[in-house]
């Protein structure tokens, strides 16, 4: 491992693994167009090198939620792919959306006038993606509004403003296949799908499938899928599957250097309020990583919780059985209150560890379960939280270092 000088941890990137995860992506969806989600920095990768990634992987369309996102990843990848922007308040740069030939979802009545407003000025229509709430009760025009929605966009369309090519709408539980919910969105979205071909709006691109339904629901498929956080390696129903069971393997790598190794007496206090008390005399090692890094604060051990994992003595390609022997590979809970900068682990008595020995927070394992390595996954089974959050809450004063050849050559 090599780290920049003025940090002691990194995350690796494998570009090869988004690739490839897309193209496992396409396999599953193959009636259907694959849109690569890269909105949130890719989740916490990168949006250049990630979006670069999943189009040799063969995504054809990207999709950033906020619009500075896009106009980000529009400057990242050329005028090749379809590039779809779906949140955003009143102001938006309408107009430098369209001259960038980027798609706009529309999920409210005032969106349509701002955005042919945009139009306008951008000297071209605009490529509008009509978003409805079928039942997740968030972003999304309601059924009650759809038909004025529909008679305004009619008369920006016979202007020229504005093409009405998509219809768009997100389930609300689609971790669970078989949860009811999930054929009443469907139905609500096939019925809003002739309401609005009956108001002479042909679409062209039909989409509800998240990571989750891409994976387990094909009716769901429709003309393009979504995937977010499968493109990045991690399941999105871990509770069916780990990551090689659907193709995927996680694309990042968090390690650091060992700031401190020291041994300690029984009975010591570790981090603060003391909610991990040694047990015998042992070793502690500092991790240079802490909750201003995205280190969930709920990741802490002791009396607090079970703890994040830490990968000991070797890499997740390097996984032995666990032990307590000199120099064994083994896998480690935090010890104690996660902080702001640093972290700390119990190496045991027998410990060989030094000062710049590298540790794994998680990597590209099929988790604790599966490889006796952690995962991303397990992170958040710590911190009660979900994997999407692990990855892209990590902070920008962790360098990203980008392995692979997917997308480098431009990254």
């Amino acid at each position: 491992m090599s780290t920049t000088p003025d940090y002691p941890a990194r995350a690796v990137v494998d570009l090869d693994a988004i690739r490839d995860n897309v193209r496992a992506l396409q396999a599953t969806a193959s009636t259907a167009q694959v849109m690569a989600v890269v909105k949130a920095d890719a989740y916490g990768h990168g949006l250049a090198p990630a979006a670069r990634a999943a189009l040799a992987g063969g995504a054809t369309w990207l999709g950033a939620a906020q619009s500075a996102e896009a106009l980000a990843v529009r400057a990242a990848v050329g005028r090749g792919p379809r590039v779809l922007t779906w949140l955003y308040a009143p102001g938006a740069p309408f107009a430098e959306l369209v001259r960038e030939d980027i798609d706009v979802a529309v999920a409210a009545a005032w969106a349509l006038d701002e955005v042919a407003d945009g139009a306008r000025a951008g000297g071209r229509a605009a490529r509008v993606h009509l978003k409805v709430d079928t039942g997740l009760g968030r972003n999304g025009i309601t059924p009650e509004d759809l038909p004025a929605v529909l008679d305004r966009a009619a008369a920006l369309r016979a202007e020229g403003a504005l093409a009405i090519v998509g219809l768009m709408s997100h389930f609300a539980i689609a971790d669970e296949p078989d949860d009811p919910s999930v054929k009443m969105q469907l139905h609500a979205f096939e019925d809003t799908l002739r309401v609005v071909e009956a108001a002479g709006m042909p679409i062209e691109v039909r989409h509800i499938a998240n990571s989750a339904a891409t994976l387990t629901n094909r009716a769901a498929h429709y003309d393009l899928v979504r995937p977010g956080i499968a493109v990045y390696g991690l399941s999105p129903v871990p509770h069916l599957g780990a990551p090689g069971d659907y193709g995927l393997r996680p694309a990042m790598t968090l390690e650091a250097r060992l700031a401190t190794v020291k041994r300690v007496p029984a009975g010591h206090g570790v981090s603060y309020g003391h909610f991990y008390t040694t047990a015998q005399d042992t070793v502690l090692g500092v991790i240079p990583l802490g909750y201003g890094d995205g280190i969930p604060r709920h990741a802490s051990g002791g009396s607090l919780g079970p703890g994040g994992p830490v990968l000991v003595g070797g890499g997740v390609d390097d996984v032995a059985a666990p032990g307590t022997g000199l120099g064994t590979t083994r896998v480690l809970r935090i010890a104690g209150r996660v902080c702001m900068d640093q972290v700390m682990i119990d190496l045991g008595p027998y410990a060989s560890e030094q000062a710049g020995d590298v540790v794994t927070l998680f990597g590209a394992s099929d988790g604790l379960a599966r490889a006796g390595a952690p995962n991303a996954e397990d992170w958040a089974q710590a911190a009660g939280t979900i994997s999407y959050e692990i990855v892209t809450r990590l902070g920008a004063r962790v360098p990203r270092v980008y392995v692979g050849t997917a997308g480098k050559e431009t990254a």
